[in-house]
């Protein structure tokens, strides 16, 4: 019984001792360890269970790295290589590619004609460089006269090459580009410090601006392998002028007198004598008219009436639905210039709006410049936008002039027109090729029919312009 005694005490101390073992019933219901002996550990524990569900891509790979750097490599060596790649022509690509075949069939198949056919075409390539290498000493410079030229005359160029080193330059080509088309020169060889100039003719069939340049100096090898282009920053324009006729001195309605043209607002200090009223308190007594008061038996002062420059406003209508062919557009363009070369020659400001391009100015060189630049576009602005952009430009306007094509409603005329005041007086021309010049007022705005450039002053002489 004592021995039994003995043997359940020491079953009852161990199962006490299990029990205040620590950590030992918490494993068993599952609970958190105590976090002052296990904080380390169970942060470490964390760190790796963190590390092991993070996404594919965020761990380090270093195949992807290799991958990264190979790429970047090989960027580099191509924007190296670029230039160099660029200067091979088609026939020189060609020649390398048919090197690079005949090799790899000569390795296989052992024939040793292939390999001679790669020899050719490497000993080809490497004497094209010795004709490129280096970069010509040459001034090149481009020359227009006249700069400025009407639709149908001759305009003519010079292109002229100087060699501004002491050493001989061999014979090389010179290509200019001449608004879409080029055209090339062969330049003889030149000893140090010679020039040599070359004369080319442009079409100026239609109105525009040319440009012409920059030129080029090109150097390339007997069988067109290698082309390099050394190109100077030189660029000329040609102005295109549209067709114009000459118009007789406007008419009063657009005339400007020697100290202005009188409008219908009074004043009471001005040039413009109007008439005689009587004397009201604060008039100046330097205006009264001694004569007509002696006569009267009253005072009588003088009236006057304002004057004011004149100002013409032309706006051309640049968006293609407004006309049916192209043909009516450029003959809106040459009345327009005619129009604004006779009011500059009559010494009026002319503020001109033609399609995207406007200009304020009493040149006629930048009117005729601003006409050769406007263009005929598919989006362009219609005639109300136009006329809205040329009121901001010329707020002080007596004169607006409106062109546009036939097919444009009465009421677009109309809506031009409003952006103006009443005294302003709308002349709205609409070039109709196909149809006789005829004259139609409505209101205050006359509308004239016109069939072609020639007809233009005879419907001025009879709108009253």
């Amino acid at each position: 019984m004592a021995k039994r005694r003995k043997h359940d005490q020491r079953q009852g101390q161990d199962q006490q001792q299990e029990q205040n073992e620590p950590g030992s019933s918490e494993r068993v219901r599952g609970s958190a360890p105590s976090p002052g002996r296990f904080s380390g550990a169970a942060r470490r524990q964390a760190s790796l269970d963190q590390t092991s569900g993070a996404p594919d891509g965020a761990a380090t790979n270093p195949f992807g790295e290799i991958l990264n750097r190979l790429t970047r490599t090989l960027r580099a060596v191509a924007g190296r290589l670029r230039p160099a790649w660029q200067v091979i022509t088609p026939a020189g690509r060609a020649a390398l590619f048919v090197a690079v075949v005949a090799w790899l069939l000569g390795v296989r198949l052992g024939w040793q004609e292939l390999f001679l056919v790669a020899a050719c075409c490497v000993l080809a390539l490497l004497i094209a460089v010795g004709f490129v290498i280096g970069r010509p000493s040459l001034d090149i410079a481009i020359e227009l006269d006249p700069a400025r030229v009407s639709v149908g005359s001759p305009a003519a160029g010079r292109l002229v090459a100087t060699n501004r080193s002491r050493a001989r330059l061999r014979a090389l080509a010179v290509e200019v580009p001449v608004g879409r088309g080029r055209a090339t020169f062969r330049l003889p060889s030149l000893a140090g410090g010679a020039a040599h100039d070359e004369l080319f003719v442009v079409p100026t069939d239609r109105r525009a601006v040319i440009p012409i340049g920059p030129p080029s100096a090109v150097r390339t090898d007997p069988l067109g392998l290698l082309r390099r282009d050394a190109v100077e920053q030189t660029t000329v324009e040609l102005f295109v002028h549209p067709k114009i006729i000459g118009l007789d001195s406007l008419s009063p309605g657009l005339q400007r007198d020697l100290e202005g043209q009188a409008t219908r607002d009074l004043s009471t200090s001005d040039l413009a004598f109007h008439t005689l009223r009587d004397y009201v308190t604060g008039d100046d007594w330097r205006h009264v008219h001694w004569r007509s008061t002696a006569k009267a038996g009253r005072l009588l002062v003088r009236q006057f009436q304002d004057t004011r420059r004149s100002q013409l406003a032309v706006v051309v209508d640049g968006a293609r639905a407004s006309y049916r062919t192209e043909d009516e557009f450029e003959l809106a363009m040459s009345v327009a210039g005619s129009i604004c070369v006779r009011a500059v020659k009559d010494q009026q400001d002319v503020c001109l709006v033609a399609a995207s391009h406007a200009v304020n100015a009493a040149s006629q060189h930048r009117i005729l410049d601003t006409l050769a630049r406007g263009t005929l576009e598919d989006g362009g602005q219609d005639l109300p936008t136009l006329a809205g952009r040329a009121y901001r430009l010329a707020r002080d306007t007596t004169v607006l002039m409106l062109l546009t094509g036939s097919i444009v409603p009465f009421r677009t005329l109309k809506g031009a027109a409003v952006h103006f005041g009443p005294d302003v007086r709308v002349i709205a021309l609409r070039c109709e090729p196909d149809a006789p010049p005829g004259l139609n007022r409505s209101g205050d705005l006359t509308v004239l029919a016109l069939r072609g450039l020639t007809d233009l002053p005879g419907l001025l002489n009879a709108g009253s312009v």
